[in-house]
């Protein structure tokens, strides 16, 4: 499935997000690029050749991080005083995996995710290109994956499971499922997950479908 810019762009433009607040501001970057030689997880293809197929640029966070070590990740952090969302995305993917974006790169926004340990995350959307310069920051990033499109177009996602918790943070709802990505024979869990599967369905399958009421699984709230 090859990433046609213009495309996404229009999609993201016609979406029209919901933003969140109580919480500890923060952005994440979603990024459009390359599968490259493949997304280097176990299970799904490698290739000899660049392959210029669309894919989502993800992490798995450093091994030694006090905070969700090991989980997969978008890169980005808390938004700094005085800082905007853009900036702060920019930043973080700058300092995370050696990618330089500027606000021409910006594609659109997708809604607030609000998470267990207090952060209001802001997932903006990002063209990256070929991205061949990636590296990963070993202070906070252990490996960089380049999760094709296909991947996300699964149609065993997302992966909805019986909420852990009573209610979602700030919202007066009934338990909500726990939300999974599936990624070949792994999966990937909110608020991570939340991003991707609104992105899948925004995007690629231009549906304006809300995430922000997912759960996360316990072990995501600290």
């Amino acid at each position: 499935m090859a990433a046609d810019q213009t495309q996404l762009t229009e999609r993201l433009n016609r979406f029209t997000y919901r933003e969140s607040t109580g919480g500890v501001p923060a952005a994440v970057a979603i990024l459009v690029t390359e599968q490259g030689y493949g997304s280097g997880v176990a299970g799904l293809p490698t290739y000899s050749s660049w392959n210029t197929s669309a894919a989502l640029l993800l992490t798995k966070r450093a091994s030694h991080l006090k905070r969700h070590a090991g989980q997969w990740a978008l890169p980005g952090g808390r938004v700094d005083t005085e800082e905007s969302l853009m900036e702060a995305a920019i930043r973080e993917t700058d300092e995370e995996i050696n990618i330089t974006l500027s606000p021409d790169d910006y594609m659109g926004r997708l809604d607030d995710y609000v998470t267990h340990s207090g952060f209001v995350m802001s997932g903006l959307v990002f063209w990256a290109g070929s991205a061949r310069d990636a590296k990963p920051s070993p202070d906070e990033v252990d490996r960089i994956h380049r999760i094709p499109f296909t991947e996300l177009n699964r149609d065993d996602a997302p992966i909805l499971s019986p909420s852990e918790s009573g209610q979602r943070p700030q919202q007066k709802t009934s338990p909500q499922p726990v939300l999974r990505m599936p990624i070949s024979d792994d999966w990937i869990a909110a608020p991570t997950a939340a991003f991707l599967y609104q992105f899948r369905e925004v995007c690629l399958r231009d549906r304006h479908t809300r995430v922000a009421h997912f759960e996360e699984p316990e072990f995501a709230w600290r």
